[in-house]
């Protein structure tokens, strides 16, 4: 069941290292009604295809030797309302700096484009809570985000595949860093929405078939 999205999580979930501390982070890939996701409390480099949890869009484990991810609230209820294929979770230091401070990441640099025009903060809630959930599909809908920050908490990004979410993530946390080092030095200098959407155009036909 979901055999290339289980092994997309095993494989990728290494990748999270960089991203985030300990075993802290999670990693989901969807097809159809189902998603594939990071078993918790397992270190990433230990994830095996074949115990990949399999969870359905109701919160279902389906599939899978190992206990589901504890944030399998927040991605089933992403997964509910956007169509995308894949979300990353993590507690990367800038943005976790940013989501503490309750400051959204405006767009200081053209990457953020691959999440939208500014990354939002959704309001704080207990882990693995529905209410988390709630707040980060509200706080994605309200800004046209693919990211958001969780206040107190971390990072949640999203993308067409496991490679496009880790991605953004990766993006994601970039902006974080200058734009707090930026605020160190000065005022930081936004782009304009003109600017971003003329971006996220170029963005479109980036890279090879």
């Amino acid at each position: 069941m979901l055999g290339a999205e289980r092994r997309a999580v095993a494989t990728r979930a290494p990748d999270l290292a960089s991203l985030t501390p300990g075993r802290t982070g999670n990693l989901s890939v969807r097809r159809d009604d189902r998603f594939a996701v990071t078993p918790t409390g397992v270190a990433y480099d230990r994830i095996r295809a074949e115990d990949v949890p399999v969870v359905a869009l109701d919160g279902e484990q389906v599939a899978g030797g190992t206990a589901p991810s504890s944030e399998t609230p927040m991605h089933s209820a992403v997964y509910r309302e956007f169509d995308t294929g894949a979300i990353v979770h993590t507690h990367s230091p800038w943005a976790s700096t940013l989501a503490i401070l309750h400051e959204p990441i405006p767009p200081v640099h053209y990457m953020l484009a691959l999440a939208g025009t500014t990354v939002p903060v959704a309001d704080y809630a207990t882990y693995g809570t529905a209410d988390l959930a709630a707040n980060a599909v509200a706080a994605m809908e309200d800004a046209d985000a693919e990211a958001c920050l969780l206040a107190n908490h971390g990072l949640l990004a999203t993308g067409e595949d496991a490679d496009d979410a880790l991605e953004t993530a990766v993006n994601v946390e970039y902006t974080a860093r200058i734009y707090c080092q930026a605020k160190a030095m000065g005022d930081p200098v936004q782009l304009s929405a003109d600017e971003m959407a003329e971006v996220a155009e170029k963005f479109e036909g980036y890279g090879q078939e």
